[in-house]
């Protein structure tokens, strides 16, 4: 009920940016979204047929997005949304990771929502942030955990790489979700079947119950308590008939 609850008010505020923009002068902002969200907002769109929005998060290929949408007589473009880039630096013989970085984020008091993709590299952080937070987040940062870094605006390029992967690869009896998740996370088919059918496994941002779904390349695996994955190739197929997979783990 609580999730229904959050998907309403989260269209809600999708519907009031699209009518807002379209009776306005200037475009409308929601978000950060994650990658669920995102693939939802889609989906609204299409069904309210409004093709005027951009999903945009500072950088191309970024996870976490703001939706924007714009009035009828102007084009959606990257430099409209309120979207700020800051820069961390601290020594490179400190080890921290996205974690490191959100938590503290979020303890000074920062929404979820108004941070973007924090990208992490020895001795780097690049935090995309909402712009209406930027001075907040510069004025109230001056340690991550027990490590002193020094926050600026902007990022030189190129950007971090941020996320991490572990590789994988397994050789499965088919593409059914049921065997990718089972060769993702080193368990039985049975154990794997019993996690989908609880509703523990998102396929591409959206749980999906059906132990034979089919799993297609670059689908993204988010397994409850086990983390998330990308399926990254199927095939070649052995010559006792069974399929080879690789995939990344994020660390």
């Amino acid at each position: 009920m609580e999730k229904q609850s959050a998907d309403a008010i989260f269209e809600a505020k999708l519907c009031d940016a699209v009518r807002l923009a379209q009776s306005g002068a200037k475009p409308r902002f929601v978000g950060f979204l994650d990658e669920r969200q995102a693939l939802a907002a889609q989906k609204i769109m299409n069904r309210l047929s409004f093709k005027n929005y951009m999903l945009w998060g500072g950088y191309d290929g970024s996870e976490r997005v703001v939706f924007g949408a714009f009035p009828d007589f102007a084009e959606p473009d990257t430099e409209s949304f309120p979207i700020a880039a800051v820069t961390a630096g601290y020594r490179a013989c400190d080890t921290l990771t996205h974690r490191d970085f959100l938590g503290a984020l979020l303890a000074n008091g920062l929404q979820r929502e108004t941070l973007g993709d924090i990208l992490v590299e020895e001795g780097r952080c690049v935090i995309f942030s909402r712009s209406e937070v930027t001075d907040y987040l510069l004025s109230q940062t001056q340690k991550i955990g027990r490590v002193g870094v020094r926050l600026v605006k902007g990022a030189v390029l190129p950007l971090p790489v941020g996320r991490s992967f572990e590789d994988f690869s397994a050789v499965v009896a088919s593409a059914r979700l049921d065997c990718i998740v089972a060769a993702a996370i080193g368990t039985s088919r049975e154990k794997s079947s019993e996690m989908i059918r609880a509703g523990l496994v998102m396929l591409n941002h959206e749980v999906n119950t059906s132990v034979s779904a089919s799993v297609a390349p670059d689908s993204k695996l988010s397994i409850r308590g086990k983390g998330r994955f990308v399926l990254d190739r199927l095939g070649p197929v052995t010559k006792k008939g069974r399929l080879s997979i690789t995939g990344r783990k994020y660390i």
